[in-house]
C-alpha cells in the first residue's frame, strides 16, 4: 500500500476554513487566493481518496470522512506547532500569570499547561482559578497577564479584552434518570448554584421569573465540585454551560422538562497589556487552539 504524506500547509488551510466557516475567509487569513485554497482542498481529497466536503445550500459542510480528517489535521498541526515552538522558542523565559473560570480548569488547564511546559521549560506559569469578578479585577490591577472570563453584560474593567466566541448556557441535571420536577406541579423548581453573587445564578432566576416558573435555592456551593455533587444527587438543577461537565451530570436538551431556553454566553480573553511579552503571546496562542477544539462552542 502506497504511503500518503499529507501536506501540513494543505491541512492548515482545510482546518482554518472549517473553523472560520468559509474557505474564502481562510484564503484571506493565509494570504492566498481562493483558487489556490480550492486547489489545496482538491489535492487533499485526492490524497484521502474520498470526498471531505459536500455542498449544502451556498456553503460546504464536512462529510463523515471529513470529520475524521479534521480531527487528525488538528492533532498534526498542534504537534507541528509545538515542535516549531520548542526548537525556535526554547529560550523563552519569564513568568506568566493566567486566570481561568473553574469551568475550564479540567477541560483546558492540563493540556494547555502541558503543551506549553514541554515547549518552554524555562517559563514559570502561575494559574489561578477564580470567579468572573475576581479575574477581571486582577487583570485590571496588573495581577494577571491573561484571563478567560464570561461576558457579564457590563462594560469590562480590563484594558484589553477580546471576544473569543459564544457558548450556550444549559440547564444541568443528573446523568441518570428523569428530572424529578414538572412545571405542571405545585413544587417550585429546586436550583443548585454557586454562592451569590453569581452570573449564571442571576441568569437562571431571571429566565425563570420571565417564564413564570416558581423556583427555590435548594443548594449553594463555593465550588463547581459541590454543584456537580448536588445535581448528581438529585437535589436540583443548575445553570452552566456544556464545558467541563463530569459524567455524573448531563446538559438537558433545549426545552426539556419545560425549562426556558437559554441564550448564548460570550467568552472573553482579557490581557493586561496590548502587546504581551513573547512568552505570554505563545501561551495565548496555545489557549486559543485548545478552545477551538471545544465542542461546547456555538
Amino acid at each position: 500500500m502506497r504511503r500518503v504524506n499529507f501536506d501540513l500547509d494543505v491541512l492548515r488551510s482545510f482546518a482554518l476554513g472549517v473553523e472560520l466557516g468559509s474557505f474564502a475567509k481562510a484564503a484571506d487569513r493565509l494570504g492566498r487566493s481562493t483558487s489556490a485554497v480550492s486547489a489545496q482542498l482538491k489535492k487533499l481529497e485526492e490524497q484521502a481518496g474520498t470526498a471531505l466536503l459536500r455542498r449544502q445550500g451556498r456553503g460546504m459542510v464536512l462529510t463523515e470522512p471529513g470529520e475524521t480528517m479534521l480531527a487528525y489535521a488538528r492533532r498534526l498541526l498542534e504537534l507541528n506547532d509545538e515542535a516549531a515552538a520548542a526548537l525556535q522558542g526554547g529560550a523563552l523565559e519569564g513568568w506568566i500569570r493566567l486566570g481561568l473560570q473553574e469551568d475550564f480548569g479540567e477541560a483546558l488547564l492540563p493540556d494547555v499547561l502541558g503543551r506549553f511546559a514541554r515547549a518552554h521549560p524555562k517559563v514559570r506559569i502561575e494559574a489561578r482559578i477564580a470567579r468572573n469578578a475576581e479575574l477581571l479585577d486582577r487583570v485590571a490591577g496588573g495581577r494577571l497577564d491573561l484571563a478567560l472570563a464570561w461576558d457579564a453584560g457590563a462594560p469590562t474593567l480590563t484594558p484589553h479584552a477580546e471576544r473569543l466566541g459564544e457558548i450556550p448556557m444549559r440547564w444541568i441535571g443528573p446523568a441518570q434518570g428523569e428530572l424529578d420536577w414538572s412545571p405542571e406541579g405545585d413544587e417550585p423548581l429546586p436550583l443548585v448554584s454557586l454562592d451569590a453573587p453569581c452570573l449564571m445564578r442571576t441568569a437562571a432566576t431571571t429566565a425563570l421569573d420571565r417564564a413564570g416558573i416558581a423556583w427555590r435555592i435548594a443548594f449553594t456551593s463555593a465550588s463547581l465540585a459541590g454543584i456537580w455533587a448536588a445535581v448528581a444527587a438529585g437535589l436540583g438543577v443548575a445553570l452552566r454551560t456544556g464545558v467541563g461537565l463530569p459524567p455524573s451530570v448531563r446538559a438537558l436538551a433545549p426545552g426539556e422538562s419545560g425549562l426556558p431556553r437559554m441564550p448564548l454566553l460570550g467568552l472573553h480573553l482579557h490581557r493586561a497589556e496590548a502587546e504581551p511579552a513573547p512568552a505570554i503571546a505563545r501561551l495565548e496562542a496555545i489557549l486559543r487552539q485548545r478552545l477551538e477544539g471545544l465542542s461546547a462552542f456555538a
